[in-house]
């Protein structure tokens, strides 16, 4: 027997409320982006940094107001 076969089987088996939540669950999961999902179900980063990755990060944040739109750059090269 197929796993379509088995599906088919056990979908017969449902009650009609098992069937509409069966049929979100599937929409739900045809929705989600396998990717994000893959992120969002990471573990949390715990490692300990050290000073010099918390200034290097500090100092990138504080430049992040130093870039340009794609419009500004495109008109400062054209």
């Amino acid at each position: 027997m197929t796993a379509k076969d088995k599906l088919r089987q056990t979908v017969e088996e449902l009650t009609e409320l098992e069937a509409e939540q069966t049929l979100a669950f599937i929409a739900r999961r045809r929705e989600r982006d396998p990717v994000l999902e893959f992120f969002e179900n990471a573990p949390t980063d715990d490692e300990p940094t050290t000073p010099e990755e918390d200034r290097s990060a500090a100092e990138a944040w504080e430049q992040r107001h130093d870039s340009v739109s794609i419009d500004e750059l495109e008109r400062e090269l054209g």
